[in-house]
């Protein structure tokens, strides 16, 4: 998206910069904050609502910002504005309320916590932004519908793999390439690591153990692929999907995946285990017009039938004020789920459990995440990832169980479960 920045200057000359208000600071939203304050002209972040009001106020003191004013609801945010102070506050609603702020920022990381936010938001007629993949997983469908009614965006961001991922299946249908294939490149991945094993590596990048153990133990990648297939249309292979080792280029997975699989399956998201360039994502892609092949062949893209396309890296904060900017100035969403669930994440014990156990967070010490199409999620009763937590459980599981609904008793009362139960009537979800 070039033209933003040109946008953005126009924005700065006219002295009419993009409010955000921002909800969450920790290891990443610190980022966004020195980003948006130090990087990005026409863009304001003048509010910031924290869970302890002193990390606020560390995001804003890290980038240099020298006054900040602690307020408790929207219109001290909104005096705070006028005054030309940034905001602190512990009052996550009052950041979705304020009249002075045009884009909601979520950084929060927590299901419940998201989900709250961004329905707050759309509600208020703020574009909502967010940095939260499994809430996005979980209830994205049904939130884009209320988005859609009033009349807002409603986005993951640019920097994360999704969002990355969509704006290269986007350059890719352009030039009249059918994508068949989403990638995502990993590291590394251990579906029986915890926060125990992840600590000394959480604490080398000042980071939080659990959200690393979800990286490490599929959680992330599941989630984050689920949302490039529900915004692209497409599926995984098989549960957990295909999560191929290899060492290779990725132009070399175009050898590696049949087409006419890829083709009857309708595309399909994946993800490879030390592939280069690390850690970027990849398309691949074919087209059936043999005048255009040629042209792919002498642009250096091979013969086909499938063509590789990929991105080196994914820049996570660096990349989210670009998002902001296309919500608020040209209204455009750098992922959002298409309609209806195409995959949803389904808990997987990680180790064997005991009946009475009470299931902890993802990223946690007792089970990861899978993807798994919602056609098979639905028929097959399994418990989303994202309600998994707070559950417990009516008696033993094994480890590597795919936990299921009748497996577990639920919380009574949950906002998480009213909101998903709207989701499967609105798509007309009929569990068995």
């Amino acid at each position: 998206m070039i033209m933003v920045d040109t946008a953005l200057l126009e924005r700065a000359a006219d002295g009419n910069p993009i409010r955000v208000g921002m909800v969450g600071c920790g290891f990443m939203g610190r980022g966004v904050v020195n980003q948006i304050v130090n990087s990005t002209p026409g863009m304001d972040l003048v509010a910031i609502a924290n869970r302890h009001v002193e990390n606020a106020e560390r995001g804003y003191t890290e980038a240099g910002v020298e006054q900040t004013r602690l307020v408790d609801d929207a219109a001290g945010i909104d005096k705070a504005i006028a005054a030309g102070v940034p905001a602190v506050t512990d009052n996550h609603l009052a950041i979705c309320e304020a009249d002075g702020i045009d884009v909601v920022l979520d950084v929060t990381g927590t299901v419940e916590l998201a989900a709250r936010v961004s329905l707050a938001a759309i509600n208020a007629g703020k574009h909502i932004v967010l940095m939260s993949a499994e809430m996005d997983g979980t209830f994205g469908p049904i939130l884009k519908v209320h988005a859609d009614r009033a009349g807002v965006v409603y986005t993951g961001v640019d920097g994360d793999q999704p969002g990355v991922e969509m704006n290269l299946v986007r350059f890719v249908r352009g030039i009249g390439v059918t994508p068949l294939l989403c990638g995502n490149i990993k590291g590394m991945q251990d579906p029986y690591r915890n926060p125990t094993t992840q600590e000394g590596f959480a604490r080398r990048w000042g980071q939080n153990r659990w959200m690393v153990t979800s990286f490490a133990d599929g959680t992330k990648v599941s989630f984050e692929q689920a949302l490039v297939a529900n915004a692209a249309g497409m599926q995984v292979a098989r549960r957990g999907m295909l999560g191929l080792n290899f060492d290779g280029h990725v132009d070399e997975l175009t050898q590696r995946y049949d087409v006419d699989e890829l083709r009857a399956a309708g595309g399909i998201v994946d993800y490879v285990v030390g592939s280069r360039p690390s850690p970027g994502i990849f398309v691949l892609g074919t087209h059936d017009d043999p005048k255009q092949k040629h042209y792919l062949n002498l642009y250096k893209l091979g013969e086909g039938p499938l063509y590789s396309f990929y991105t080196p890296y994914h820049l996570c904060h660096f990349e989210v004020p670009t998002t902001i900017a296309r919500a608020a100035l040209f209204h455009d969403a750098a992922i959002a789920p298409l309609g209806g669930p195409r995959v949803d994440v389904v808990a997987t014990a990680k180790v064997d459990l005991k009946a009475g156990t009470e299931i902890d967070a993802f990223g946690g010490y007792l089970t990861y995440g899978e993807a798994e199409n919602s056609s098979v999620a639905r028929a097959e009763r399994l418990l989303p990832m994202g309600l998994a937590e707070g559950c417990v459980l009516r008696h033993d599981v094994s480890r590597d169980h795919t936990i299921t609904l009748d497996d577990v008793d639920v919380p009574p009362d949950r906002f998480v479960d009213a909101l998903r139960a709207e989701q499967d009537a609105y798509f007309s979800v009929q569990w068995p």
